[in-house]
């Protein structure tokens, strides 16, 4: 399948090009049974064996231990926001690291179910950098501990798993997962939002501990408890079935390009060889991130004007480079490089920005 367009947007994002050949050979027959995946009943052993082949794959790609169930949910990361603090305030109070504009939402949403308590804000230096461990002073009595590993929106990633000496860690991972190895026993619970680096949108994946499972209180609505996911093997409604394939295809993929440790080998060349690119400009281009916070799957820079900007997106779009037009709340440049974008269409992206900066 030949890429007419290199697809940089930050989600939804490129799928890897084998995993839609795949689904378009399945798509009316699912392996040869003569219906779609989104015709079968959610209840069947066809669709069993799918869904159990995306929880395995993540379960492989993430090594994760026995003691973590994989659920699949709908309504985004976003839900997550106010699921997390439902399920896991308890009464208490938790403690927020805010480094972008998902972080900050995160702890709006906890908020309107308790006390947080906003440990870290790189919100004065317009989100240009993260906390090192050193800097974190976490609260005794926290019920869990929140942040973000990956913000898309200002292109600015943790290079290291958080430490919280033993209170509950809590991550949304949507943009970063799959990307690298995760020390996943270091987490409590990291949720995901499928549409960058897992699958399609429309699936959320959480990765939950199952101690936690026990302390959750009763009385929550059913799709807004953790328990009626992992009692009903992901299915307490009907699932994203189409979505749920995906996921598993991808992991598929995942696995024969050799698992997270060759994808992070991969990721980290693709983004050396553009922020170089930015870096070697003479501030023609320059990065948004500080350098110890540079995100490796959202590079995010500016050119000297907006008029600029917007001319360099157009003409961008014309050369068969998508996506490239930084978030609306901040404008500039944001090139998306998730796990299946290939090393060519980067090496194309910077090819266009040596001839565009030549010609201004």
């Amino acid at each position: 399948m030949s890429v007419a367009i290199y697809n940089f947007s930050a989600g939804p994002a490129m799928l890897p090009a084998p995993v839609l050949e795949k689904a378009r050979e399945e798509m009316l027959s699912l392996r040869g049974i003569g219906m779609s995946v989104m015709e079968i009943s959610h209840r069947s052993g066809d669709f069993e064996a799918v869904l159990a082949s995306a929880r395995d794959g993540l379960r492989n790609a993430l090594d994760l231990p026995d003691n973590y169930d994989v659920l699949f949910l709908q309504g985004g990361a976003t839900m997550q926001f106010s699921m997390v603090p439902m399920n896991l305030l308890q009464g208490r109070s938790a403690d927020y690291i805010t480094t972008g504009a998902w972080g900050k939402k995160a702890l709006a949403e906890a908020a309107k179910f308790g006390s947080v308590n906003e440990i870290f804000s790189s919100a004065d230096s317009g989100f240009r950098n993260v906390p090192t461990q050193d800097e974190l002073r976490f609260s005794h009595n926290a019920a869990y501990v929140h942040y973000t590993s990956n913000e898309t929106i200002d292109g600015v990633e943790f290079p290291y798993d958080l430490d919280a000496g033993g209170i509950p860690i809590v991550c949304d991972a949507s943009s970063n997962i799959l990307s690298r190895p995760f020390d996943m026993e270091k987490y409590a619970l990291i949720y995901a939002g499928a549409q960058k680096n897992i699958g399609p949108s429309g699936v959320t994946v959480v990765i939950i501990r199952k101690d936690l499972l026990e302390n959750i209180p009763n009385g929550l609505p059913t799709l807004l408890d953790y328990r009626s996911y992992a009692d009903a093997y992901s299915m307490p409604n009907t699932p994203n079935t189409w979505g749920i394939y995906l996921v598993g295809l991808v992991c598929e993929w995942l696995a024969e390009q050799g698992g997270t440790n060759a994808m992070a080998a991969r990721n980290k060349a693709k983004a050396k060889l553009l922020y170089d690119t930015i870096d070697s400009s003479d501030g023609f281009y320059r990065c948004h991130a500080e350098p110890y916070a540079r995100s490796v799957m959202n590079v995010t820079f500016r050119l000297p004007s907006e008029e600029l900007e917007n001319d360099f997106c157009d003409e961008a779009e014309r050369a068969g480079l998508s996506g490239l037009r930084g978030h609306r709340s901040v404008g500039g440049i944001r090139a998306s490089i998730y796990n299946a974008m290939p090393i060519e269409g980067v090496e194309a992206l910077v090819g266009f920005m040596a001839d565009f900066a030549a010609k201004r």
